[in-house]
């Protein structure tokens, strides 16, 4: 299978925990014989917009996903092509707060608009999803489980 994870923390110095959960899911990937590109997207260089996501990583999507590429144009009074079709994507999101409150009070906001309004509108499916919530304060342990999570993820591409 062929997989493309794109690294979308926008620091390109620092190394985070979620650079650590991708490593583990690249690693695995590769061990269990996937073609396997990574793209970090902290090191691409483009125009920026504002909005609720990460700016770098909203402003790779606005550059990458447009019509002749990820859609294409609709049939008279019909939908639009869906050009990605056939694809799946996994979003892994690491956050400060915890999962379970992200979840629930925000309702995913930011997450179901990624999923809904760009992966899904070009044609990925499944679209799934992993929150890793209170990154900073996990302990040794836990972070290692969701490593170990990340491999079994990798080595399946799911």
């Amino acid at each position: 299978m062929k997989v493309l994870l794109i690294q979308g923390h926008p620091d390109r110095y620092a190394r985070h925990f979620c650079h650590a959960l991708a490593e583990a899911y690249a690693q695995a990937a590769k061990e269990a014989g996937h073609e396997l590109r990574i793209l970090d997207v902290a090191a691409l260089d483009f125009p920026l917009w504002l909005g609720d996501m990460p700016a770098r990583l909203k402003g790779f999507f606005e550059q990458v996903l447009r019509p002749g590429f990820a859609i294409g144009e609709a049939a008279p009074g019909g939908m639009w092509k869906k050009l990605l079709k056939g694809r799946s994507a996994r979003i892994v999101v690491t956050m400060g707060m915890p999962a379970f409150f992200y979840r629930l009070y925000y309702r995913s906001h930011s997450v179901k608009s990624l999923k809904r309004n760009i992966l899904e509108f070009c044609g990925f499916s499944p679209v799934r999803t992993s929150f890793v919530g209170t990154v900073e304060t996990k302990a040794q342990g836990v972070r290692e489980t969701w490593l170990v999570k990340m491999r079994m993820l990798g080595a399946a591409a799911r």
